[in-house]
């Protein structure tokens, strides 16, 4: 797994060997940035269920102003650490938080922080034929508090399993929605 673009691009990262991390693939990721653009560049960034901080450090490497990484896990929280020093990337702008994301977006909301670009790629849910979807994608997009860290014209890029099918709820808008694989990546604004 490396940096797909900007200034570290092609720098290997570190993945936990445990297989407890699901990282997104380079060409999923480079079909991401892609499609973001330019929108990237001097972004305030919000990556949740951060695992490796992949999202996140492509985004400073492609010209982000800042990174919040959540984390739940402290060992990979230190993966996410390590990676920024080998892509050398200025630690004072990126912010690794270990907890839970769901407190994580409660606390965020509450301190009044708000992003331009929410970037999630969760554990993937189960296959869920004939009924609602119960996944960490499903619970993000059903999250209240979520749409408003998302300042306006921002946009929420969510990564699920294409056998994953999510409800969206009124307060989330659908922009577009990159498939490959078994992956699918939605680009969503607030409604």
């Amino acid at each position: 797994m490396r940096i797909t673009g900007g200034k570290a691009v092609r720098r290997i990262l570190k993945v936990p060997k445990s297989g407890a991390v699901r990282p997104t693939s380079d060409l999923v990721k480079q079909a991401v940035f892609n499609s973001l653009g330019t929108r990237v560049v001097g972004a305030h960034v919000l990556e949740l269920f951060a695992g490796t901080g992949a999202l996140s450090l492509d985004c400073l490497s492609r010209g982000a102003a800042s990174a919040v990484c959540v984390e739940k896990s402290s060992k990979h929280a230190e993966f996410i650490r390590h990676n920024a020093r080998l892509a050398g990337l200025p630690t004072d702008v990126i912010e690794v938080r270990v907890q839970d994301v769901f407190a994580a977006i409660s606390q965020l909301a509450s301190a009044g922080r708000q992003f331009d670009l929410i970037l999630a790629d969760p554990p993937y849910g189960e296959k869920n034929i004939g009924h609602r979807s119960t996944s960490l994608a499903q619970k993000l997009l059903d999250n209240p508090t979520l749409p408003g860290l998302l300042k306006p014209g921002g946009r929420f890029v969510l990564g699920h399993a294409r056998r994953d099918t999510l409800t969206l709820p009124p307060h989330w808008a659908e922009v577009k929605a990159l498939k490959h694989g078994d992956s699918v990546m939605l680009f969503l604004e607030r409604a």
